[in-house]
């Protein structure tokens, strides 16, 4: 697959995605742990298909401190073991958030997210879900690819 488009060699992309990855940049701030963040934009990036997103989400879950196990076990997490039930909430809201024509976020999945995290880290994950969805969409229309990514890479964006 070749690339079709680089965002940054237009203007107005260049401006979006200064903003986009300052927004992102803003839930380091939260205390959602920065390895379930990975973990549920990994989630988010396999299920549309960003090649780039997975490759990202690998790399800085990599760096969190996320082992080779977990993150090879993400795409089927639901028959794993190696997940608590917080993790699974997150990862079910990462899934049914990303796949809303389906039914949207069940109640049963809502009442699991409440029941594990405050509401700082709830507005953290909505955000998170959102964000990333947004990112793939990007990355898939322009078919920007994976592979080359660095850790810490997009930090240079932001300042």
């Amino acid at each position: 697959m070749e690339p079709r488009f680089n965002l940054l060699d237009s203007p107005t992309g260049a401006k979006v995605a200064k903003r986009f990855y300052a927004a992102a940049a803003a839930l380091d701030g939260a205390t959602l742990p920065k390895s379930l963040r990975e973990l549920v934009e990994l989630r988010v990036g396999q299920i549309n298909g960003c090649g780039f997103c997975v490759d990202v989400h690998t790399k800085e879950a990599t760096a969190a401190g996320e082992t080779a196990l977990r993150l090879h076990l993400v795409a089927a997490w639901r028959h794993t073991t190696v997940f608590t039930d917080a993790e699974r909430a997150a990862l079910a809201l990462a899934e049914e958030g990303t796949l809303l024509g389906d039914r949207g976020v069940s109640d049963e999945t809502w009442a699991e997210v409440r029941k594990h995290y405050d509401d700082d880290q709830v507005g953290a994950l909505v955000c998170v879900v959102s964000l990333i969805n947004a990112a793939t969409r990007m990355n898939v229309i322009v078919h920007n690819p994976g592979g080359s990514y660095e850790p810490g890479m997009f930090a240079a964006t932001v300042n």
